[in-house]
């Protein structure tokens, strides 16, 4: 079997063997849980408890407030004490319902009921994974409903596990496969049921011999399944490349992957489809790696939304008597540092990693020696110099005309520059820049033509009058 792979491409340093060879543990949450209505991409939640109230496991307490959102539920059962923003490990703040745990977890009606998919329509399982309010778990937090309701779902002939898990350190979708392999499976098999034509595809790197082997075993009599083996590198388990690698198609910043027929979801999403189609259970927890050369006992651990990110370090047995030098929200290429622990867990937390040292604080950024290297290296085939050279300048038309809006930030670029450039902080700097300029030209557009509606329905009416 070949090895699929990309052009460009880094390989950091892997840091897997520190958690990958343990089985996930268990992490209970503490006395307060804080559940953000802000856990994926879109408009927030709105909450639908209020304070006071007492809510049960699985019940809702944010509901989708639009059609780019998602749905929260609660990870415990207790009582609604604030309903206020408080602060992410992203560094904002956003509306957070606090509740009270009374440690009893008691379940709403039905959780965990087993049912049978091949029973329900495929309007009827969207209509479940939307009401479970899962999202892209890789990362992103896309809407998982909004990506399996595509236009024309006819056209959807891959569905894709990301398997790859590329980014350093982290090791939960690794540790997940081995120990729910057919679940896992199941999953896809729940979203090929949706389209017709598709055909599934777990995509793994070869860095993950045992997890190849073992999904293989298990898919090597279903004829709509293939396990794709990945050559290990860096952004290999990116959106993009995931479908290059498998598809051979391309996909640009303006595209989502059902323009180019492909549905593609990682391993977590893939496992929370299965719990709330097949075991009625909605999103209320993920697994989460802690680990680094700063962490005491490196380890996977099944932790609820809400739980504070110090509680779960304290959990785990903490750091090393020297401590950490940096604590990083992800992994060290596209992870966030953090500056306060109390921030709650949500959808997208997929690790706290402990650095015994801080790398970027220890090397100051130099002039560029236009070594080129940064330009070998781009998984999206652009320049990051020049690119840089124009968000220094502050000249974001220029930075759009070398498709800068193209970059998803991987770090690749940052990770091999010799001068130690800031470039990946530079291009997110533009591109929130730039997006924040598109809603403003859109907000303006659309008071523009809602005034000259207005103007205009002003003077048929006193047309009428006269």
């Amino acid at each position: 079997m070949g090895l699929s792979t990309f052009r460009g491409g880094a390989h950091p340093y892997e840091g897997k063997e520190l958690s990958e060879s343990r089985p996930i543990g268990k992490i209970d949450p503490g006395d307060e849980l804080v559940f953000s209505m802000s856990q994926h991409i879109g408009a927030p939640a709105t909450p639908v408890v209020s304070v006071g109230d007492e809510v049960k496991m699985g019940q809702l307490i944010g509901e989708a407030s639009g059609f780019i959102s998602a749905n929260i539920v609660s990870s415990v059962s207790g009582k609604v004490t604030k309903i206020e923003p408080r602060l992410l490990s992203s560094g904002a703040k956003a509306n957070c319902v606090v509740i009270e745990n009374d440690k009893n977890y008691t379940p709403i009606d039905g959780l965990g009921q087993e049912r049978d998919y091949k029973s329900l329509s495929k309007d009827e399982i969207r209509g479940i994974i939307k009401d479970a309010g899962i999202v892209g778990m890789g990362g992103a937090g896309f809407p998982t409903n909004v990506k399996v309701t595509p236009k024309n779902e006819d056209q959807i002939d891959h569905v894709i596990i990301n398997g790859a898990e590329c980014e350093p350190y982290l090791t939960s979708d690794y540790r997940l496969m081995l120990e729910r392999p057919e679940e896992l499976i199941e999953g896809l098999r729940v979203v090929l049921s949706l389209f017709d034509n598709a055909k599934g595809v777990i995509a793994i790197e070869d860095n993950k011999p045992e997890a190849i082997e073992k999904l293989s075993y298990l898919t090597e009599s279903d004829p709509r399944i293939e396990v794709k083996r990945l050559k290990t590198k860096y952004p290999q388990g990116a959106e993009r490349q995931i479908i290059y690698v498998t598809t051979g198609r391309r996909l640009h910043a303006r595209l989502l992957p059902a323009d180019v027929g492909c549905i593609v979801d990682n391993v977590q999403t893939m496992l929370a489809i299965y719990d709330a189609v097949v075991k009625s259970t909605p999103s209320m927890t993920r697994v989460m790696t802690l680990t680094g050369e700063a962490m005491a006992d490196p380890k996977n651990y099944l932790v609820r939304f809400g739980t504070s990110h110090a509680e779960v370090l304290e959990a785990a047995g903490g750091l090393k008597s020297e401590g950490a030098a940096k604590l990083i929200s992800g992994g060290p290429m596209m992870g966030m540092a953090m500056y306060d622990l109390n921030t709650p867990i949500t959808k997208t937390s997929s690790s706290i990693l402990a650095l015994s040292e801080d790398e970027v604080a220890a090397n100051e950024p130099t002039n560029c020696i236009r070594c080129g290297r940064c330009a070998s290296v781009c998984p999206c085939h652009l320049v990051p110099q020049m690119m840089a050279q124009a968000g220094e300048r502050n000249d974001l038309d220029a930075f759009q005309a070398l498709n800068g809006m193209e970059c998803y930030e991987c770090g690749t670029c940052t990770f091999v520059c010799p001068a130690k450039r800031r470039l990946t902080q530079t291009f997110k700097q533009c591109r929130q820049a730039v997006m924040a300029l598109n809603r403003k030209k859109q907000a303006e557009e659309a008071a523009k033509k809602k005034a000259e509606e207005e103007k205009n329905n002003t003077e048929d009416k006193g047309k009428e009058d006269a």
